[in-house]
């Protein structure tokens, strides 16, 4: 049906309006231009059904492509704690690296002039601040522009003639940023074959980030220029690169915990194939229906309510959160499941929410895999290493926490981020409202369809800190004081 409807807007009417200062007045003349179908009947390409599936196919190709954003950090609690990638804007192209981050919308990077952003990073990143009046291709967006007006439903206030369109955005740390938006060049790497790219480049509206707050502004800790939203919203990069033809509304990320980096794609993934369960509609995260949570094998009892049956609940999947959050009634079930297995353990609390623990064996044979079972029979499975994060040697901390994000009715929802994530293949068809998973070797490749060609390519893993030197400074500048409060925590053991 797609490609039928396609042909029947093959025939169209422009209306040009013209103003003549004629007696005082105005004509308005209409203009047709005759448009002919090329498969015309009769003719030497005449219609038939291949030749029809051929022209869309050309047609669909010359409009989207395959995306390939390379990954750095490290989502593990001990480690970055992010992911992040870096995009080029403006005109002369200048690199920034931004967060990946499906749990919101917007994206945006520290501009010049900001009043509280950071300006170095322990990641081992040169950190840019963005300057629109440097870019010839840069210009501001007005509150009246339609992209402004539909973000904000129409209900901008205060709006006239030179109001320049504005953003705040808060976290759910309670970090916020706040600026303007600008229209300007974003430069990516389109899959051209096998593990190889072409720029390709789109004009998109961003956040020009004036002024941050919390963690945003005052820290140096995993600091990177600014976030890459990859919601659902219209003002999303991947809503503004399917709007413009440029892309299939579909990507995935593979979050390596082992090495660093992963892989982070958009476009049509075609292997492996995943397990998919259906999104819950009209939600602005991405959100899935928990059917059953699995503590070794064995159901918890846990009510309707908790899991969630309705449109206005559901569990949240946001690879911009490096833990997993749990409601206190499935937190103490789960935990008093885990730790069960071994009652002589001794835990201390540390920094009020890490529940930490010394320990020398093999955690993954020592306790049990916790499993999330959704609608459409797709499952996911954490392991004890995954759940578990080391702090030395002997040492183990609990990586989930005790309280879910609260919906409108103040109900708190479950969020899984990095933590159970990481180390699986996960595929977001917002196209279709599906997302799937599974366990895959992020430094290995997956293939995405060309749709230019019908071809299959490889995009492979990557990792922006692949320098051991830059990795490791990164880490242990940006940890020694966790590290080592955590270590004077244990000083007794």
């Amino acid at each position: 049906m797609g490609g039928l409807r396609l042909l029947a807007l093959v025939v169209v009417t422009v209306a040009v309006v013209h103003q003549w200062a004629v007696g005082g007045g105005g004509v308005m003349g209409n203009f047709v231009f005759e448009v002919e179908n090329k498969f015309k009947a009769g003719g030497e390409r005449e219609r038939t059904l291949s030749a029809l599936k051929q022209h869309d196919a050309r047609r669909h190709g010359r409009m989207m492509a395959s995306i390939d954003l390379e990954l750095g950090g490290n989502g593990h609690p001990s480690a970055t704690g992010l992911y992040f990638t870096k995009v080029g804007l403006g005109t002369p192209t200048d690199e920034y690296y931004v967060q990946v981050d499906t749990g919101s919308d917007l994206l945006w990077v520290n501009c010049a002039g900001c009043s509280r952003c950071p300006t170095k990073s322990d990641l081992g990143i040169k950190l840019t601040l963005f300057d629109p009046s440097k870019s010839s291709t840069s210009g501001e967006i007005a509150c009246s522009d339609n992209f402004c007006r539909t973000t904000y439903n129409n209900r901008y206030p205060s709006c006239s003639p030179g109001v320049r369109c504005e953003y705040v955005v808060t976290y759910g740390d309670g970090s916020s940023t706040s600026g303007y938006f600008v229209r300007d060049i974003i430069q990516l790497n389109q899959a051209s074959g096998n593990l190889k790219t072409a720029p390709l480049n789109s004009s998109v509206i961003f956040g020009c980030g004036n002024r941050q707050s919390g963690d945003l502004g005052s820290s140096t800790d995993a600091a990177v220029d600014g976030i890459l939203g990859f919601g659902q919203a219209n003002s999303s990069l991947l809503s503004q690169l399917a709007a413009a033809g440029n892309v299939r509304k579909e990507f995935a990320h593979c979050l390596d915990v082992v090495k660093g980096g992963g892989i982070f794609a958009i476009g049509d993934v075609v292997s492996p194939k995943v397990k998919t369960t259906p999104m819950v509609p009209n939600m602005p995260h991405y959100n899935v229906i928990l059917e059953e949570v699995e503590v070794g094998g064995n159901p918890l009892d846990l009510p309707t309510s908790l899991l969630g049956t309705g449109d206005e609940r559901g569990t949240i999947i946001d690879s911009g959160t490096t833990l997993a959050y749990l409601p206190p009634m499935l937190y103490d079930l789960v935990l008093s499941q885990i730790l069960d297995r071994q009652p002589g353990l001794k835990m201390h609390t540390v920094e009020e929410q890490f529940s930490c623990f010394q320990f020398g064996k093999n955690v993954d044979d020592a306790f049990p895999t916790v499993t999330f079972k959704f609608k459409g029979s797709l499952s996911l499975t954490v392991y004890p290493h995954e759940y578990l994060f080391q702090i030395r040697e002997d040492v183990w901390c609990i990586g989930w926490q005790n309280g879910g994000l609260q919906n409108h009715d103040g109900r708190q929802m479950i969020l899984l981020g990095d933590l159970v994530l990481s180390n699986k293949l996960v595929v977001y068809d917002v196209q279709n409202q599906t997302i799937g998973w599974t366990d895959f070797n992020c430094s290995s490749s997956i293939k995405l369809r060309d749709e230019k060609s019908g071809a299959e390519y490889s995009i492979g893993g990557h990792n922006l800190l692949s320098s051991a030197f830059n990795l490791t400074v990164g880490r242990i500048f940006m940890f020694l004081p966790v590290l080592f409060a955590l270590l004077q925590s244990f000083s007794a053991f």
